[in-house]
This record gives structure tokens, C-alpha cells and sequence, in this order.
């Protein structure tokens, strides 16, 4: 005989989080740096008071639940009360990457069939250009007040503020199945078109309180938060929820991302906690190091997006005693996997192994499941050598994409298939050493291009590094390393070769090195190998047949 628990039931619903900041948590702050360079300060009792305004505005508009509400927006107040505004009301919030091409916008828009886009008022030139295209929307609303509303063609253009003013904030928010669909990402890390990633209340609220946790990231009302990442990346690495979660406070900078914004904006609001992709970190080392200047109030800086180099660690930790957390995982996973946070075990060990073991991109964490599939089809041997495809289940994790885009995705036991390859070592810490796609096969052996790319930052002539596996005449493809000088450094190609020889295996060694004044990037942050094999894709076919570049 079966006997349930004498427990409450009550679903699990993102406005949860923006409800208990306000109710206790009254006091704490949201800063949003305005254009104009000032800063716009709140409570969490405003920020749920303006958040259930907006979500009776929308009902008035005449959006139902389901509805995707688009946005093209940064890091501001507004946006983070169109989080809760949207999503606490049984629709679906929809954040939109800026940076993408207009071509992909428009089909993310279309595909999404969004019914409304709030959108900052730089972008309506952007939107205004998307126009002809866009099949779905009917309204616009641009964030801001009545002064800096945008002076453009859009039709059944609202002014945020106004929109909010006529409503009140009396309702309480509405109970629902958990399950609902809460907000939509889409994910350009896939072939073809984009693909809608969809999560629902609980799945966020796992994730939030997941990724929250000690083991994790470890916040709580103590910290002051600032996402540098635009928290329209996988909903802001959950930040904008568990922030209100733990009573911390929550700072946004707009679009001005400089390092010297950064820089001020970290001590004058005493910043403890920071969220960034590592193409930030070393434009603010370089403003520091020019400037002889710290960051004091920092204490941890979550870094994901892609692998974080040794060298960033080590200045972080040796330099300004900031501790970094390593994230790895993917829109698809909300985006929480692993986090190089440390365990007893690994404390015990000597210096050295220890900190070989915490600079790999993490321990699998609460909620996550992952497994090392091998090419025979079986689970490698978990020693942190062997390597092969990661696959991961979990509650917060996705079964599939928007529409059914991209068909099936799960395997028969409910595995996902991530699309990077790792190892996972005896303490549960795995280790990225490619994506599927990148990893490159000389002579039918493995070469990790994440493993040269952290070798080489080290080098103090190095700022940023990328490997691709080129054509070969007789190894079919071997590495070339295409490198970003330190400003004012000129590092020469046989001393960057002599300085790996000690840290990846001979037969790893880059066969040449080109230089650029910069990597291309895409609209996410993330190197784009994709463009570079192809630049480079016949560099080495004039080689010899030891494998040394002819051009080299």
C-alpha cells in the first residue's frame, strides 16, 4: 500500500523569486546604470510592484498565456521587470540576441511568432529595418520613458513607462502547473537555422536554486551581483532569478561595457560577485595593469561561454585574489553542468594535482547526470584521460527544440547529446577538450585544441589563441594555432613552439602559427572556428611530408 506525505502542494513558479525578495527583502537594492551615465536605483518591493503593472498591461493588450512576448534589450531594470512580467502571467518571455545577423532575428521573431517586442531604443533602427519581414508582431514598446522615446516609423508603438503607469499592482500573482512553458532562448550553436530552447517554471526554479547552491555559486544575500553577460544569454545564467532568491543585490550596466565602466562600477557599488565571458576579463586586465588599478570588493567571478584560459585564472587569483568559477554548459541546459568548485577529497591532494584539477571546467553538479561515450559506444574509463562524446540528463536540461525543430534529440534512455567532448575524472570533475565539431584527427589520433589553446596563454606574449585543424597532405589535418599578441609584443613562432614542448605531446605541436589583431567572434562571445578552418583551411597543403608547414 502505497501512503504520500502529508505535505503541501504548491507549484513551482518563477514569480516566486521577485515575490520573496520584495516581501523580505525589502530593503535591498537593483542599480541600473542609465545612458546618461547616472544610476537608477529600486527596491525588489518596485521592481514586483512595476513587474505585476507590466503583467496587467499585457492582459490589456490583449496577450493570453502562451503568447511569446519578445525583447531586444541589455542588462537594465526594465528588462529584468519584463522577466517577471511576462513569464508571471502565463506567458512566454522571449529574449533575443541584439548582436545577431538581421537576417536571423527576423527568423527567430517569425519562428517564435512573437506578439510584441519591448526593445531599448537603440534598436529601433534595428526593428524598423526588421519590419517588412516580421509576420507576428503587433506591438512595440520601447523601454524607456516619454523623453527618450525613439524617433522612428514602428506602428503601435508604446513608451514602456506609460504602458505601466494606468495599471495597478493590487493582483497577486497567479498559481498555474508548473510545468508551464516560462521563457524561450534560442540556440545558434547548432547546424542550420537557430533552435527554440523551452523552459518551463520548474525546470528554472531547479535550476536557480541548483545553481545557487554552496557547491555552486554560492550567493546569498551578502553578495552584490553584476552580470556583465547580457542576461538574454540563457536567461542570464539564471542570475536574474537567483538573485531576488537570496536577497542580493542586483546591478546591471546598460550597454556600456568598457572596462573603465566596469572598473568604477565594481568598487563604487562594492561588487562581490561578477558574471562574465573571458573576452571581458582581459580587456579589464589590460585596463588595470595600464592603469595600476584593482578591484578589491571582488571575491568570484562565474566565467562560461567558453573554456576559461589557465592564465586568466592564475591573474585572477594570484594578482586580485578573486576566486574563478568555471561554468560549463549550454542553453540547452539552462545553462548549468559542472563548476570548478572544490571537494574534500581534491583538498587533501598536493598543490600542484589539486590545482590541475580545478582549473578543468568542473564537477558535475546536483541535478545534472552526465556520461563519457566512447567511439565503441560504451562509457570510457572515468581516469580524466580517456575521452570521448558528453551526454547529460537532468530536470532542467531540454528534451527537445521549440516546434520540434531538429527532430528527435534524446537518445532511447533520455540522454542528451551536448556536442562537446571531455573526460571525467574519480572526483566527478570533467574536463572539456574540444567540441565534436572542432576536435581534430591527425593520422587518426585526437588533438585537443582546447588543451593547446590554455597552454599557450600562458605565454606572457599571448593574449587570446584559437587551434583549428587544417588540411594536411599526408596526416589528413594537424593544428594550427592562430594567435593575438599582448599589445606591443611581437612573440616569434619558434618560441612559442619550444614553450609548449613541456605541456602537450610532441606530436600535438601546432605545425604553424599566424598572427591577427584580433579573433572573429560571434554574436555570443565565442571564437568562431567555423570561419577560421575555412580561411585557413589549405594553409598547410604546401607542407612536407614530416608535417612542418611550408609556410612557416
Amino acid at each position: 500500500m502505497k501512503i504520500q506525505g502529508l505535505m503541501q502542494q504548491r507549484e513551482l513558479m518563477i514569480s516566486d523569486f521577485i515575490r520573496h525578495a520584495a516581501k523580505f527583502h525589502q530593503q535591498q537594492e537593483v542599480v541600473s546604470r542609465l545612458p546618461d551615465g547616472t544610476m537608477h536605483r529600486q527596491t525588489y518591493v518596485e521592481v514586483e510592484n512595476r513587474a505585476k503593472q507590466l503583467a496587467q498591461a499585457l492582459v490589456a493588450m490583449g496577450m493570453n498565456a502562451g503568447d511569446r512576448i519578445a525583447t531586444l534589450a541589455n542588462n537594465t531594470f526594465r528588462h529584468l521587470e519584463v522577466f517577471y512580467g511576462v513569464s508571471g502571467y502565463e506567458m512566454i518571455l522571449h529574449t533575443v540576441n541584439p548582436r545577431l545577423f538581421e537576417e536571423q532575428i527576423a527568423y527567430i521573431l517569425n519562428h517564435a511568432e512573437d506578439r510584441a517586442v519591448f526593445f531599448d531604443p537603440q534598436y529601433a533602427p534595428l526593428l524598423e529595418a526588421l519590419l517588412p519581414n516580421l509576420e507576428h508582431v503587433e506591438k512595440f514598446v520601447a523601454l524607456c520613458d516619454d523623453a527618450n522615446m525613439p524617433d522612428c516609423g514602428l506602428p503601435n508603438l508604446v513608451c514602456y513607462e506609460d504602458l505601466i503607469a494606468a495599471q495597478s499592482h493590487d493582483e497577486e500573482w497567479p498559481r498555474f502547473d508548473e510545468n508551464t512553458a516560462s521563457s524561450l532562448c534560442y540556440t545558434s550553436g547548432t547546424t542550420g537555422n537557430p533552435k527554440g530552447v523551452l523552459y518551463s517554471h520548474r525546470s528554472t526554479w531547479l535550476h536557480a536554486l541548483g545553481a545557487a547552491q554552496p557547491g555552486a555559486l554560492a550567493i546569498s544575500a551578502q553578495d552584490s551581483i553584476l552580470p556583465v553577460a547580457p542576461i538574454y544569454h540563457a536567461n542570464g545564467w539564471a542570475l536574474p532569478y537567483i538573485a531576488p532568491m537570496a536577497g542580493a543585490k542586483l546591478v546591471f550596466l546598460g550597454d556600456e561595457l568598457t572596462p573603465e565602466v566596469i572598473h568604477k562600477t565594481i568598487n563604487d557599488e562594492n561588487i562581490t560577485f561578477a558574471g562574465a565571458v573571458p573576452t571581458v576579463w582581459t580587456m579589464l586586465f589590460r585596463y588595470l595593469e595600464d592603469n595600476d588599478l584593482r578591484v578589491d570588493p571582488l571575491q568570484r567571478t562565474v566565467i562560461a561561454g567558453s573554456a576559461v584560459p589557465q592564465s586568466m585564472i592564475d591573474t585572477f587569483q594570484n594578482r586580485y585574489g578573486v576566486r574563478v568559477l568555471q561554468l560549463w554548459g549550454m542553453t540547452e541546459m539552462s545553462p548549468l553542468g559542472t563548476v570548478s568548485t572544490s571537494v574534500t577529497a581534491v583538498d587533501n591532494l598536493p598543490d600542484d594535482k589539486r590545482q590541475q584539477i580545478l582549473r578543468k571546467q568542473g564537477r558535475v553538479q546536483f541535478g545534472v547526470d552526465m556520461r563519457i561515450v566512447g567511439e565503441s559506444g560504451a562509457d570510457v574509463v572515468r581516469d580524466g584521460d580517456d575521452f570521448g562524446d558528453i551526454w547529460v540528463k537532468g530536470p532542467w536540461i531540454a528534451s527537445g527544440y521549440f516546434k520540434s525543430e531538429g527532430g528527435v534529440m534524446l537518445d532511447d534512455d533520455g540522454w542528451f547529446p551536448t556536442g562537446d567532448v571531455g573526460t571525467l575524472d574519480e572526483f566527478g570533475y570533467m574536463r572539456i577538450t574540444d567540441r565534436s565539431k572542432d576536435v581534430i584527427k591527425s593520422g587518426g589520433e585526437w588533438i585537443s585544441s582546447v588543451d593547446l589553446e590554455n597552454a599557450i596563454t600562458l605565454h606572457p606574449d599571448v593574449s587570446e589563441a584559437a587551434v583549428v585543424g587544417v588540411r594536411h597532405p599526408k596526416w589528413e589535418e594537424r593544428p594550427l594555432m592562430v594567435i593575438v599578441a599582448e599589445p606591443g609584443k611581437q612573440p616569434d613562432k619558434e618560441a612559442l613552439r619550444e614553450f609548449l614542448t613541456d605541456k602537450v605531446a610532441k606530436w600535438w605541436l601546432p605545425d604553424d602559427f599566424v598572427f591577427a589583431e584580433q579573433l572573429p567572434l560571434t554574436a555570443t562571445g565565442k571564437i568562431k572556428k567555423l570561419a577560421l578552418r575555412e580561411q585557413y583551411r589549405d594553409y598547410l597543403m604546401g607542407a612536407d611530408v614530416d608535417g612542418q608547414s611550408a609556410a612557416g
